[in-house]
């Protein structure tokens, strides 16, 4: 996965587009790089600002996917977002005044996060009267009157379901995207997970370990090679002066500060080896993730070409049962062509 820049992100916003592929594989991106989660957001609200009006709910959609992927990887995501949520939803009301689906699409996020208690009931009140500060075109009474039922029985259900604690780890809601339903799943943010490092930080631990304390052949045989009076209390029989006691004493300093610098240092390496398992752990999960993730489009477009091969099929049995008009037999019968316009009126 390629390492970020506002560059890089700004670009892949650039060509963002609302097929569901499009938005989960930025999506994925984002999520991966949820250290500059900070940036990433600001930079998201600025080209939202910029984008055209029909790409706005994109850019919506993509937000939605980010908050609620992200959560079993930290909170992150969803307290940054929520900082500039109203912001971004006064600006899509005043610029999609006209374009009464994207707004209906933005309520039913709305309710979706209410329901599921993505943001509170707070937040989402702040949310929806953003979205409605522009007047919309009429609507009829009837309409109105369904949709303050359906916000009233999501508030409801809400306030239930926030009383129970979660019995899965796993929740699925289907959001239309571009006219395509998709189903957006949501993990709880009480699976522990890491954050996973940069493929960059990886290589670099790996290379720092192979020069660890262990890995240190010359001060092994330094330690190897003292000699055996240092660490035997029987050898101090033999000392006659004060001179040899002297002598065995500055070596024995030296051989204990040697010994206390190698201890560090393994105790060191030993830190450093439990990140890097952890931090193999969890890129491995990411790994997984991702393979999961690309087995799933792989089968998916894999049953698209079997049926796209069915219809090329379909068709040249199909040319084939068409009749070739150049080998049909002649139906004139050898009868002289019929008389031009010309030759009817032309009088002799």
């Amino acid at each position: 996965m390629s390492s970020f820049t506002e560059s890089a992100l700004v670009k892949k916003l650039t060509e963002l587009n609302p097929s569901q592929q499009s938005i989960q594989t930025l999506s994925l991106w984002l999520i991966h790089h949820r250290k500059h989660h900070a940036v990433i957001v600001k930079t998201w609200l600025r080209e939202l600002q910029r984008a055209p009006g029909h790409k706005k709910l994109t850019f919506m959609y993509l937000a939605n996917d980010v908050i609620q992927n992200s959560k079993k990887k930290g909170p992150e995501y969803g307290t940054e977002f929520a900082k500039s949520l109203e912001q971004a939803f006064r600006h899509v009301a005043e610029t999609c005044t006209k374009e009464s689906k994207t707004i209906s699409s933005l309520d039913r996020i709305l309710s979706i996060w209410l329901e599921r208690g993505v943001y509170g009931a707070e937040a989402i009140q702040s949310y929806q009267t953003a979205l409605h500060t522009v007047p919309e075109p009429a609507e009829e009474p009837s309409k109105k009157k369904r949709k303050h039922e359906e916000h009233a029985k999501a508030s409801k259900r809400s306030k239930a379901s926030s009383s129970e604690k979660p019995k899965e780890h796993v929740k699925s809601e289907t959001v239309e995207v571009n006219g395509t339903v998709e189903t957006h799943v949501t993990l709880s943010p009480h699976t522990p997970v890491g954050d996973p490092p940069e493929p960059e930080e990886l290589i670099k631990a790996l290379i720092e370990i192979e020069n660890s304390a262990s890995s240190d052949a010359a001060v092994r045989e330094r330690i190897a090679n003292l000699p055996v009076e240092l660490s035997e209390v029987s050898m101090l029989s033999k000392i006659e002066d004060k001179e040899a006691a002297h002598k065995l004493s500055r070596e024995v300093n030296e051989a204990l500060n040697l010994l206390n610098e190698y201890n560090a240092r393994l105790c060191t390496e030993m830190e450093d080896r439990k990140k890097l398992q952890n931090m193999l752990k969890d890129f491995q999960q990411e790994q997984r993730e991702l393979l999961a993730q690309a087995e799933s489009r792989l089968e998916e477009y894999t049953k698209k070409v079997t049926k796209m091969k069915e219809v090329q099929k379909e068709i040249r049995n199909h040319l084939k049962n068409l009749p070739d008009l150049t080998q049909l037999p002649d139906v004139t019968g050898g009868l002289a062509p019929l008389p031009s316009a010309g030759d009817l009126f032309n009088i002799h």
